[in-house]
């Protein structure tokens, strides 16, 4: 048996901690196993494993072992795959999450553009403005606004996004427009409940005011509606506004006053391994994301 299929035999019996479970994936007999398993022992001089009548577990040396076995089958996987084509036709289903605004507005063109592209692909969109553990909910790929955490994801920046505060043309008229943070104490304000519930607003230069909203509502296109009508002002991310600034329906104000922009990230967990899929959304992805002057 070679090296590099004692290896396999011997991750698999590490991830099942059964020989004989191991043997039944892999179609081997238990005896061949067992020689694959002892063969490594006595090439690397050190036991993998500690066997009693009920259990295998891995030694100190196995673990570490088993880690470096694992990467080095993984690349060499991959280089056949890439040899045989095997990445140049994306197929599956491949899952994406963003918060609900940014994800119907910039993801959704994007997915159905990627779906054009690629027949034998399926995909599933979450959409969601909460945190999203994007291993256990099974997803591929997520668009993230704000800083990252160390989390040894792959990331990608691709634009960024500022807090605004905004208000359409015709309320600055009848009202005013205020020129210092502390002005919106004298104004109508109308918050959502879904992001950023604090009643104080930050600025530049940590300035801060509490602001006394008249008005709440649970969903950001409610608030952005509510400051287009004319009723009063609100604050949301810019991308959020994008139609209506284009459209001349808000209008941005104490923008001097702002605080530092948020970046925006395209990240999945499988670095440089990720399937085809992946690699293929991530790409397009990263395009028109850059692309998108109300991003940058």
């Amino acid at each position: 048996m070679d090296r590099w299929q004692a290896m396999r035999v011997f991750v698999k019996v590490a991830e099942t901690e059964s020989f004989a479970e191991a043997a039944r994936h892999m179609h081997m007999s238990a005896p061949a196993v067992t020689r694959a398993v002892a063969a490594l022992e006595e090439l690397i001089g050190a036991r993998l494993f500690v066997r009693t009548t009920r259990s295998v577990k891995m030694t100190e040396a196995g673990s570490r072992y088993f880690e470096d076995c694992r990467r080095i089958l993984s690349d060499i996987a991959e280089a056949e795959a890439a040899a045989g084509g095997s990445y140049a036709s994306p197929t599956g289903t491949l899952a994406v999450t963003a918060s609900v605004l940014f994800g119907q507005m910039y993801v959704l063109p994007i997915m159905t553009e990627f779906l054009n592209s690629y027949a034998m692909m399926r995909a599933r969109t979450l959409f969601i403005d909460r945190p999203v553990n994007i291993v256990e909910e099974g997803i591929d790929v997520a668009v993230r606004i704000g800083h990252l955490p160390d989390s040894g994801f792959s990331a990608i920046k691709v634009g960024s996004v500022r807090r605004v505060v905004c208000g359409s043309p015709e309320y600055f008229e009848r009202h005013g427009v205020p020129t210092t943070p502390a002005d919106l104490k004298s104004h109508r304000i109308a918050t959502s409940t879904s992001a950023w519930a604090s009643p104080e607003w930050r600025f530049a230069g940590d300035q801060r005011v509490t602001i006394d909203s008249i008005l709440q509502c649970n969903t950001n296109e409610a608030v952005i509606a509510t400051a287009e009508a004319g009723w009063g002002l609100t604050r949301v991310l810019h991308y959020q506004i994008g139609p209506g600034l284009l459209a001349g329906k808000l209008q941005i104000v104490l923008a001097d006053h702002e605080e530092p922009p948020l970046p925006i990230h395209v990240l999945h967990p499988e670095g440089r391994h990720a399937p085809a899929k992946v690699r293929a959304f991530v790409d397009l992805a990263v395009d028109r994301l850059r692309e998108n002057r109300l991003l940058n």
